[in-house]
């Protein structure tokens, strides 16, 4: 068997070290489990069609979380907002662990579903730099150049988002 490519040991690595993190990012964004996992395949297939135009600048999962965002904001306007799913659905997409105690399964279920709420009632641009913040643990100028807006601009989306999942999640535990 030959040796693989550099850009193949690239794209090798790449997913290994950061599908989960593009995963969890789509996830999030879409909720549709069929759709977050052809978005994912979707982004590592662009990221592997572009691999002569990439330049090695040390931040690769910046470089998919890009790409994973164009395409679930294209998705969302071929299709208009997207729905919330139900509680059957979402079990579906994370189902509890059998070695978790049942308090502590239906604690963590809640709490998601709670979480899941609350990131649903903020703006779309809030939500995105949230998740660009968190599931991609990208710093706030990597998040500008992704959603191609202004630092302050990210920097307020990133302030307002958090101090209404405070606030949402506060009225949730009264």
């Amino acid at each position: 068997m030959a040796n693989p490519t550099p850009h193949h040991e690239r794209l090798t690595e790449w997913a290994r070290d950061h599908a989960r993190a593009v995963h969890g990012y789509v996830r999030a964004l879409v909720r549709d489990p069929h759709a977050v996992d052809d978005l994912v395949q979707e982004t590592f297939c662009r990221a592997w069609e572009s691999r002569h135009r990439y330049a090695e600048a040390g931040k690769p999962r910046a470089y998919l979380l890009r790409i994973a965002d164009r395409l679930a904001c294209d998705r969302a306007r071929k299709l208009g907002r997207e729905q919330p799913i139900d509680e059957i659905h979402w079990q579906q997409i994370e189902p509890a662990s059998s070695d978790e105690q049942p308090l502590a399964a239906l604690l963590l279920t809640e709490n998601r579903r709670q979480l899941d709420e609350a990131l649903a009632a903020l703006s779309e641009a809030q939500r995105r730099t949230l998740l660009l913040r968190y599931y991609g643990e990208l710093d706030y100028g990597e998040i500008a150049r992704i959603m191609d807006c202004p630092l302050n601009t990210v920097l307020s989306h990133a302030r307002r988002g958090l101090l209404s999942l405070r606030r949402l999640l506060v009225e949730k535990t009264e």
